[in-house]
């Protein structure tokens, strides 16, 4: 978690494994849309860095963070997806709705990743008001996608290597 006056996106670019032959599936809610493409373009820009291929990259849209849960399960289902980035921003409102949709999304992207045997990433910001999702969607605290397109890489490569005996 972001804290104060501390940014989360810096890393140490010589742990990044060459993602070259890696395929994403980004899955970004439409609420709260100015966060949500500031995750994504964190993330995608992130994944080219680090090797990713424009090919291997897909990306598509749900209306909210819940829906984010199925549409990791069709990327796993209907796609070749070495793993899949879920970007959401769901922020504190006057109902406990936020507490739900929260509790459910994650739980959701949990379970999908076990039900595959993939990963499949958290990036849902769940902030008590919009400026605390500005400040973590490319503001002050960094921004939560490119965090997530490491995570994606380094758990891509880590299932490899395991799974085929490759060395990182």
């Amino acid at each position: 978690m972001a804290t104060e006056g501390k940014n989360l996106s810096h890393y140490s670019e010589a742990t990044i494994p060459d993602a070259s032959k890696m395929i994403f599936g980004i899955v970004v809610s439409e609420w709260n849309r100015k966060i949500t493409d500031n995750l994504k373009q964190g993330a995608y820009d992130t994944l080219i860095k680090h090797g990713a291929k424009e090919e291997n990259i897909f990306v598509h849209y749900v209306p909210g963070s819940f829906e984010l849960v199925l549409g990791a399960q069709i990327f796993f289902e209907f796609s070749d997806a070495d793993a899949v980035i879920c970007l959401g921003s769901i922020i504190q409102g006057e109902t406990r709705h936020f507490e739900f949709v929260s509790q459910a999304t994650t739980q959701g992207i949990k379970d999908v990743s076990l039900k595959f045997g993939k990963p499949v990433i958290l990036g849902v910001l769940t902030d008590d008001n919009m400026q605390q999702a500005i400040d973590r969607s490319g503001g002050k605290h960094g921004n939560k996608g490119i965090e997530c397109a490491i995570a994606a890489i380094k758990m891509v490569d880590f299932h490899d290597e395991l799974k085929y005996g490759k060395n990182s």
